[in-house]
């Protein structure tokens, strides 16, 4: 099979699969809607770049060797998922009369600032940039080819998660389901930090 499909259905893997910022981005759509939720889905994408280049530069490698730094990234990681599972477990379930007023979505500063202390977005990123070769004879060319497939992937990944997010609570009409949807995705987030924390 050609290393280029090999390496985007690795990725759809790794970067679908539920995590932080999927599973935040499918609570948001639930709590905010697609339209409210793109600004901080940008963001996340925004984090991403980042992360992908810092990753594929090596530099994320030379930033952990510092024993003191891992522990204070996954703390501040965690408490941020944290606070952000209690912005969505207590947003007006979509489709009630108070959904749109009151609570603000996350920003997207919020987006890159998850992106950026989302341990399983290091580890995915790593886990697809050292297992394929798309292009041998350069490795500057095979970093920018692999980063630009992973980061196309990211997107589609997160703007289906978000709408997702958005057409489950839309499909729910009962206010006490909705908030019962939030909830279950705010608890979805916290379980993520859990399982991001042993990563």
């Amino acid at each position: 099979m050609d290393a280029v499909l090999l390496f985007l259905l690795t990725s759809l893997a790794l970067v679908g699969s539920p995590g932080p910022n999927t599973l935040s981005l499918a609570a948001l759509g639930a709590a905010f809607g697609v339209r409210r939720g793109l600004a901080y889905m940008a963001g996340l994408n925004l984090g991403m770049v980042a992360v992908v280049a810092l990753v594929g530069s090596g530099l994320w490698a030379a930033v952990l060797s510092y024993p003191r730094i891992a522990p204070v990234v996954t703390f501040a990681a965690s408490a941020y998922l944290i606070f952000l599972a209690y912005r969505i477990a207590t947003a007006p379930p979509l489709g009630t009369a108070t959904a749109e007023a009151p609570g603000r979505a996350p920003r997207w500063y919020a987006g890159v600032t998850l992106s950026l202390a989302n341990t399983k977005a290091y580890v995915a990123v790593a886990a697809v940039f050292s297992r394929y070769s798309l292009w041998p004879n350069s490795a500057v060319a095979d970093q920018f080819a692999k980063g630009a497939l992973l980061l196309a992937t990211i997107v589609l990944v997160n703007l289906l998660w978000l709408a997702a997010g958005a057409l489950l609570a839309r499909s729910v009409e009962n206010p006490r389901v909705g908030r019962a949807v939030n909830i279950s995705f705010a608890g979805l987030l916290v379980l993520s930090v859990a399982v991001a924390s042993f990563l």
